[in-house]
């Protein structure tokens, strides 16, 4: 069987399992909501359990990937200037995609205005499991810089092993022949982890099967009509930010943004059906490789983007942050919405692999401006449901990404 026949027939079992979970879970709801489930927790821990395990396959292998493939194309390069070219024009395009997200979540959030008609009471009291305060500069800059990338690579801080990969990197190119042994034994490595990858995914339609099952068991279907509108504004703003990007990419290599579509459909599935962006990572890497991208770029620029390019999430942080703050009557001006763009363009970088991580940030960001984190109670119950279009929005965002700096620096074949 080719290799397209086989990526086409994972899809339609993704999607099946989609489908199924959402189901299976409505039908579960259902007899949980009339006390016919008595113990729902222990019913639906096995779906719960499959979702979570496919997760760690992935996170065990991402890491390990991010290494290899960036050092190995950081010393493909050949030089440290080459590196710095093409990471300067990676950094400019990130933090000009990073500020577009941003700005549209803020534009539509006050065109809608989602959360005035709540009229919610401040809290004497500000309860809450996640964090209350913002995240400092301090604390970004320590965040960077690993004390040890065996302990990085343990607790899967994809910045801090990108930060080791790239001094690494760097200085086997500096050294020429010597590195030779080194860099090919990481290439061979990549190959191997990039194999793995194919039989870990044959395991995502039933992964996606649990996820489904659980979060529609938990959540109902109830609660998208309640939060309708909310749920109906946010997606609305990811589809003018995919026009957005697509519009970019179309600049760049025209018509070829419908094969592009076409080879990331199954990460972009991945990420939105199990919630989590770096899921797709694995796969996506040999897509954009399959499209036609220059394997060092992409080895270079993905595992940046996971760190410094979350499209999706971005847009969700002042879409949600300004929310929080209309559902208390709290009046934000311009110039103090500007500045909260501003904060979360530092804020928001580098926490990929934490849990939850926009709704962290948002906690971090509200605080700062006397924004009620209390607030959070009314997207938690939602969260999963727009984790699922930022997640797919991040992936696409750094195929973008990818794909253009690939062409700008003469690495798209085809």
């Amino acid at each position: 069987m080719s290799g397209s026949n086989k990526s086409s027939r994972l899809t339609l079992y993704i999607i099946v399992g989609m489908v199924a979970g959402i189901g299976l879970g409505f039908l579960l709801n259902k007899n949980i909501e009339s006390k016919a489930i008595a113990n729902p927790d222990k019913v639906l821990e096995p779906f719960s359990l499959v979702a979570d395990v496919f997760l760690r396959l992935i996170k065990m292998i991402v890491a390990p990937l991010v290494f290899t493939t960036l050092i190995v194309g950081v010393a493909k390069q050949g030089n440290a200037k080459a590196v710095g070219r093409i990471g300067g024009k990676t950094m400019l395009w990130f933090i000009a995609g990073s500020f577009v997200s941003l700005f549209l979540g803020m534009v539509l959030v006050n065109f809608f205005r989602p959360g005035e008609g709540m009229h919610l009471a401040i809290p004497e009291a500000l309860p809450g499991s996640l964090p209350q305060t913002a995240i400092t500069l301090k604390d970004f800059v320590y965040h960077i810089f690993p004390t040890s990338v065996i302990d990085a690579m343990a607790k899967n801080e994809i910045l801090q092993v990108v930060v080791f990969s790239l001094f690494f990197g760097v200085a086997a190119a500096s050294i020429g022949e010597k590195a030779d042994v080194v860099v090919k034994l990481l290439d061979s490595t990549a190959h191997i982890i990039l194999k793995m990858t194919g039989y870990i995914m044959n395991f995502a339609p039933v992964a996606v099967f649990g996820a489904m099952t659980n979060v529609i068991a938990k959540q109902g279907l109830g609660i998208i009509g309640t939060f309708s509108r909310f749920i109906g504004e946010f997606y609305l703003g990811l589809f003018l930010l995919l026009a957005i990007l697509l519009a970019a990419a179309y600049a760049f290599i025209g018509r070829r943004v419908g094969a592009l579509l076409r080879h990331i459909k199954e990460p972009v599935l991945i990420a939105f059906s199990t919630n989590s962006s770096e899921a797709a990572f694995p796969k996506l890497m040999v897509e954009l490789e399959r499209f036609g991208c220059d394997e060092k770029i992409v080895s270079f620029v993905l595992p940046l983007g996971y760190s410094f390019n979350l499209a999706g999430s971005m847009m969700y942080m002042t879409f949600a942050s300004l929310f929080i703050a209309q559902a208390y009557g709290i009046h934000l001006d311009a110039n103090t919405q500007i500045s909260m763009l501003l904060v979360l363009m530092l804020t928001s970088k580098g926490i990929a692999g934490v849990p939850r991580s926009a709704l962290v940030v948002v906690a971090g960001t509200i605080a700062t401006f006397k924004i009620p984190e209390a607030g959070l109670a009314l997207l938690l119950g939602i969260d999963p449901l727009l984790d699922m279009g930022r997640a797919s929005m991040n992936v696409v965002g750094n195929s973008v990404a990818s794909v253009v700096i690939s062409k700008v620096e003469r690495g798209l074949k085809g």
